[in-house]
């Protein structure tokens, strides 16, 4: 199983505290084995979170696709004045602690506008996480034309990853960041593309269409 390099740490910091653990658990027994045992489930699920499978799905100009894993949770038009500078939808996808956490790319393009924003951590399926909440914002010139996708922090995370600079060329299904330990991620495209994802739907980033153009 690949994992994302942002859990190395986490990984070794969980498989070294179970095996401290064993190890007293095999020597004084008693409360250690308990403390073991309760620990073992976090030591499986830390990996797990931070895996990156590859991926693989429908490509192309005229779609957009899933930049992370996770339900959708709100469909929305908004006003969108800091890139797209206007009248867009807002597609978000809520990734909970057990989703696949690495971010990919919507869409080819460039990248155009880069920025983070400090802010609170209230859940992220409220759509005022949106607005309020630690965020980045990118910004990408596609074929399409101009796209967002916005990393948001939610009740959990405190750290959000994101790889690239503005001026790089980004291609659709490469990886884009990653958030730790649950939240959200918003893409707002163009009112003249149409959604192809509704309330409640499972996606998954890389593979999902999210909306698309029939012309």
């Amino acid at each position: 199983m690949r994992l994302a390099p942002e859990g190395r740490p986490f990984v070794l910091f969980s498989t070294v505290v179970l095996a401290v653990l064993a190890i007293l658990a095999g020597t004084r027994g008693g409360a250690w084995i308990v403390a073991g045992l309760v620990w073992l489930p976090a030591a499986a699920w830390v990996p797990l979170f931070f895996r990156d499978p590859g991926r693989s799905g429908p490509r192309g100009a005229d779609l957009v696709i899933a930049p992370a894993d996770g339900k959708i949770v709100s469909i929305a038009e908004v006003d969108e004045p800091d890139y797209l500078g206007g009248r867009v939808r807002r597609i978000s996808v809520f990734m909970n602690v057990f989703n696949v956490h690495v971010n990919r790319y919507p869409t080819d393009g460039i990248l155009e506008y880069r920025r983070y924003r400090p802010g609170r951590f209230v859940n992220a399926t409220l759509d005022k996480a949106s607005v309020d909440n630690e965020q980045m914002s990118l910004g990408i010139r596609g074929p399409r034309g101009p796209l967002l996708v916005r990393q948001i922090a939610g009740l959990v995370a405190r750290r959000i990853v994101t790889d690239d600079e503005p001026g790089t060329r980004v291609h659709q299904g490469d990886r884009l960041g990653l958030i730790r330990f649950g939240s959200r991620v918003d893409t707002f495209v163009s009112m003249d593309a149409a959604v192809r994802v509704t309330l409640g739907d499972r996606v998954r980033a890389g593979e999902t269409v999210l909306a698309g153009w029939t012309e």
